[in-house]
Formats: structure tokens, sequence, C-alpha cells
């Protein structure tokens, strides 16, 4: 039996796997397998730098479907107009989906001992428990249920029905440590979390890198970065600036609102000194092309990659609803949160927290 796979959707859950296994004894590494799933990510050519480090046995790519690939799953999405037949129509739709979903998987999972899925409410968790196939799964974004507990958002009303349905019975399925065959589920903080789950086990990332060593971060560096040399150019211009302001972009609302949401805090902290942007990873609005006159880092590149440049420094990073407790290289951490976005958009698109 082969020792452990991880599933990944993002940067940031390859970057955290990263962690994981550099975190583990020499003798131990090089024994994972790494999959890639596209479902919502172009990880361009990030296969091929990973297994150029040796830290995996294996890297694969899956291609992970959304339930919209499959037609014949929107009849049972309809509201019926009563509790029962939702009820009915979950049960049918939860196992249908798992099997349309497995000619897509790219491994049998039944081969390993541990299975770590970031992200479970994705296809992969459904298959798992359709297939009575125990995992681990770990939180999907830093602190991510502080600000969105999608377990309880996705099944308001009749929450604790639907959980018991799910961990006991299996009959529906609810991610985030809800699923019957979902062992335990890795968070970073949980005091941050308002409805910890019993399943919930603490693991600051913080700890995590604090434990690297220099050729760890080296290994790190060389699967993350595109172009190493660049990047390095770009921090030694920008120690010239003075005072630097680093405006971290979200995927937020419409790209037309996006656009103003973000010339609206350029325009904000501009006076303040030298802005730079770090877009997100899944972020779709071109800033290259709508903001040129600012330098900006590699999409692709999870800000905490930043953190491994000593040379590094900004005098404030500022986010809108990204978690940025994990930034080192700026003097000051600003979080706009939901009040800033509330001018933006209507308030219960981005304050799902208060609606559970």
């Amino acid at each position: 039996m082969n020792e452990r796979i991880y599933v990944c959707h993002t940067y940031y859950h390859v970057y955290v796997t990263f962690l994981k296994e550099l975190n583990l004894p020499e003798m131990k590494r090089g024994q994972a397998t790494l999959v890639l799933s596209r479902l919502s990510n172009d990880f361009e050519n990030l296969k091929a730098r990973v297994e150029s480090t040796g830290l995996f046995a294996q890297v694969l790519e899956f291609d992970e479907k959304r339930e919209d690939f499959f037609p014949q799953l929107a009849k049972l999405r309809r509201d019926t107009g009563s509790f029962l037949g939702n009820l009915k129509n979950r049960i049918r739709f939860t196992r249908e989906y798992a099997r349309l979903e497995a000619p897509y998987v790219p491994v049998d999972f039944r081969k390993y001992k541990d299975i770590y899925v970031y992200c479970d409410s994705d296809p992969i968790g459904y298959y798992l428990n359709q297939n009575k196939i125990y995992y681990h799964a770990l939180e999907d974004g830093l602190n991510c249920l502080k600000n969105f507990d999608a377990a309880r958002y996705d099944n308001r009303g009749h929450f604790g029905l639907k959980a018991f349905l799910s961990r006991r019975l299996n009959l529906i399925f609810v991610q985030n440590g809800y699923g019957k065959y979902c062992l335990d589920m890795e968070v970073n903080d949980i005091s941050a979390i308002k409805y910890p789950c019993p399943r919930y086990i603490e693991q600051p990332r913080q700890e995590l890198v604090d434990r690297l060593k220099v050729g760890d971060r080296e290994l790190i560096l060389r699967a993350f970065v595109r172009d190493k040399a660049r990047l390095e150019r770009q921090i030694k211009e920008s120690g010239k600036v003075g005072d630097k302001i680093l405006i971290l972009t979200d995927p937020l609302c419409s790209l037309e609102v996006r656009e103003r949401i973000f010339r609206d805090i350029i325009k904000m902290y501009e006076p303040e000194g030298t802005v730079f942007l770090k877009p997100h990873p899944r972020d779709e609005l071109d800033y290259r092309r709508l903001f040129p006159e600012y330098p900006q880092f590699d999409a692709t590149l999870p800000m905490e990659i930043l953190n491994f440049f000593p040379g590094l420094r900004f005098r404030k990073a500022v986010a809108v609803l990204t978690e940025i407790k994990a930034i080192r290289f700026a003097d000051q951490v600003v979080r706009l949160g939901e009040d800033f976005m509330d001018a933006y958009e209507d308030p219960f698109i981005h304050r799902q927290n208060e609606q559970i």
C-alpha cells in the first residue's frame, strides 16, 4: 500500500502540502502522490516544476468535473416545494454525482494509507464518501472557516439533521468534517471558528514554516517561482523605493465592479507610497492591461512565498477579504473586510456567516 496522497485545487493547497511533506523526517520524503485538480485552477507548468524537486513520488492531474458538466443532475437540484421532496432529490444527487465522477478519477485511492483532500466540498468529497473511502480534510484557505463556514451556510435550515444524514448515515454529503468517511479536518486556528466541529484538528501553518531549513525553502522556491531571476530583480529594484504599499487582489464580484474596487483602493493608498500589485491566483481580471503603470508580482505565486525573500519589505499590505495573518514581509497589514465591501455589492453576498 502507498503511503500518502494529496488532492489540491489551488496553488495555496500545493504550498501547504509542501510544508507538510517538508516537516516529515528525511526518510519519509519522496513517497507521496500529489494530485492537481483542474476544476477551478490553471496550474500551467506547475506539474513539471514540482516533479523537478523530487519531493513527490508521483504528480498527477485530475480532470475533476463540476456538476453542470452532467446535465442529468440538473433535475435533482430543482426545488420541489417540500423539504422531504428536496431531501429525496439530494440523496439521489449525492449518489449519482459520485457515480458520474468516477471515470475521471485518475488514481485508485484505496491503494493509499492516508488521503488528504483540500476543499472536500468539490466532487472528490462526494466520490470518496459514496465509495466508502476514509480521508483527512484540510481547510481550503488560511482561517477560511472564520470568514465563511461553507458547511453551515450551504446547509442553512435543519443543519443538525443534515449533518446527521451525512455524518452518520452517508445519505447526503456535507463538507468540512461532516462526511461519514472524513476522519478529521485540519485547520490553522480552531479558536477563530465560531462553530467548531468535533473533527477539527489544529495545525498552525506558521509552525510548519518556522521548522523549515534553508534547503527546504529553496526547494519551495524552485517549485513555485516561475522566473526566479526576474522576481529577484523586481525585489532588488523595489528596494530602491521608499515607502511601498502592496495591494493584494481578490476574485470578488463581477469583473467590472472588481476593477472599480481596486482603482478605488489604489486611490486610497497611493498617497502613502509606491503601489505594488499582487493579483490573486484565481483572479481573472487583467491587471497588467488595466493597471500597467504599477509594478506587479506573478499572479500564480502564493503570497506566502514572498515571506521567503529577506530583501523584500513593504510598509503596508492591503487586502479586501483575503486572510493576511501569514504575511511577514510588511510592517502593517490591513484587511478592509465586509464593511468596505458593503459599498460595492449587496451585503447578503459576502456576509455569509451572519446568515447561518
